[in-house]
C-alpha cells in the first residue's frame, strides 16, 4: 500500500513538473522580427505581462504611442492593435525612425532612462531558444 501511495505521488510530481514547465514555454513570447529580411540576431524575448508587471507599467500608451501628422505624441491613445512594422520602415522614413531604431529607441531607451532592464544585445536576443509560433 505504501508504494502503490509513493508511486502515486511520484507520477503526479512528474506531471505537476512537467505542466508547469509546459506552460512556462508557452508564456514565453518575443518580439516579432518577421520584417526583417535577414535579421543578424534572433528576435528579442519579451514576456509581456511579465515585463509590464515588473516595470508597473499599465498604461498600453506608454509602449504603443501614436504621434499625429505633425510628429507630437497624442496621449492616451494606444497603437497596440498594430505591428510597430507597420509605422516604422525597414529604413528610416522622414521623421519616423526606422523599425530597428524604433524598436531600441523605445525599449533601451527606456531601459536607461529607468536604470533597469537588459541594454546589450545579448541579454534581450538570446542565441539558442527556438522561436514557436
Amino acid at each position: 500500500m505504501k508504494k502503490m501511495i509513493l508511486l502515486i505521488f511520484a507520477l503526479s510530481a512528474a506531471s505537476f513538473i512537467f505542466l508547469f514547465s509546459a506552460h512556462s514555454q508557452e508564456d514565453m513570447q518575443f518580439v516579432s522580427n518577421d520584417a526583417f529580411v535577414k535579421p543578424r540576431r534572433p528576435p528579442a524575448v519579451f514576456r509581456h505581462d511579465e515585463h509590464n508587471a515588473l516595470a508597473e507599467i499599465e498604461a498600453c500608451y506608454d509602449c504603443h504611442h501614436v504621434y499625429d501628422e505633425n510628429g507630437k505624441l497624442v496621449e492616451d491613445e494606444s497603437s497596440e492593435d498594430q505591428q510597430c512594422s507597420g509605422c516604422h520602415e525597414l529604413e528610416r522614413s522622414g521623421k519616423k525612425p526606422a523599425l530597428m531604431k524604433a524598436f531600441h529607441a523605445n525599449c533601451k531607451g527606456c531601459h536607461k532612462e529607468n536604470k533597469n532592464g537588459p541594454v546589450i544585445c545579448g541579454q534581450c536576443h538570446v542565441r539558442g531558444l527556438v522561436v514557436e509560433e
